[in-house]
């Protein structure tokens, strides 16, 4: 792949009821990913002028990441998010007016060919970076993958389903579909439905433990079986896992079954261990090596 993905949006800490503090945001998590597969991938984000985020652009170095994209905004915060678990599953407290709300047109980095355009609906909570993400959509002509990522209060219907009607492709859960969809028929019918009306490519719905629903514009139907159960140390991350491996799928041209299984793959590993953005080198070079990646992602 000679084109970069470019991955617009949050970058955050995610804060845990025991005081611990990891840093992550969908965005970066997936940029995170993509480059330990030697995607070189640019986020676009926007953090504080304070200690996190120092950490931010740090912790980006230290893994080798371009941090180009990322603006500094000398009022606002760096990102934040106070998670508490109910019943196994995260839920997420996100405090307004962060940086990430402010991405800024004006200050987005000189810009070449695209792969893809990734972003989620969370960053698009703010009025500002909305202009920056169209601004950069309209430059680039990147199709759009849209990772929907409803967080109370922070979207509305007619939004999301605008956002929709942009994408490419579509990946979310099944709560957010049968948040945004129509009442009635099963998940391959409103999927379908999706593509008919808004002429997507593809909408992905995943299922936590149960694996996946994929369906594509040639009609077809995959529902690839899940892997072993995975001992789940933390389940934050794991949406953003199976979105780095779909994009790598999308990006290279692999078959849409083998893209499925390898994202179901990595997103059990990702649960496995504590915080989104691992930084073992090793856990990526055994699925690089298994995917038939050379170290310069081709």
């Amino acid at each position: 792949m000679t084109a970069s993905p470019l991955i617009f949006g949050e970058v955050l800490f995610d804060r845990f009821p025991d005081g611990s503090s990891v840093l992550g945001g969908a965005p970066f998590n997936v940029a995170w990913h993509l480059h330990a597969f030697g995607a070189r991938p640019l986020l676009i984000s926007r953090i504080g002028a304070d200690a996190p985020g120092r950490e931010v652009r740090a912790a980006m170095r230290a893994w080798g990441m371009d941090d180009s994209g990322l603006q500094e905004d000398p009022q606002r915060p760096t990102g934040a998010v106070d998670v508490a678990m109910a019943d196994g599953e995260p839920h997420y407290a996100i405090p307004p007016n962060a940086a990430f709300d402010a991405i800024r047109p004006e200050a987005l980095p000189p810009l070449s060919d695209a792969a893809l355009l990734y972003h989620g609906t969370l960053a698009l909570r703010g009025t500002g970076s909305r202009a920056g993400f169209d601004t950069l959509r309209r430059f680039t002509g990147a199709p759009v993958f849209l990772d929907v990522n409803l967080r109370a209060p922070w979207w509305t219907i007619p939004e999301a389903r605008r956002l929709i009607a942009e994408a490419r492709w579509v990946k979310l859960n099944a709560e957010e579909l049968d948040a945004l969809a129509p009442a009635g028929g099963d998940i391959p019918t409103r999927a379908r439905a999706w593509i008919t009306a808004h002429g997507l490519d593809l909408v992905v719905v995943t299922l936590g433990a149960q694996g996946c629903i994929a369906v594509n514009a040639a009609g077809e139907t995959l529902a690839p079986p899940p892997p072993a159960a995975a001992r789940i140390v933390d389940p934050v991350g794991a949406g953003d896992a199976f979105s780095a491996a779909l994009i790598l799928g999308l990006a290279r041209g692999w078959d849409l079954a083998v893209t499925l299984a390898r994202a179901q793959s990595f997103a059990s590993a990702i649960v496995g261990r504590h915080g989104a953005v691992p930084r073992e080198p090793e856990l990526y070079r055994g699925f690089a090596d298994s995917w038939g990646l050379s170290p310069s992602g081709s």
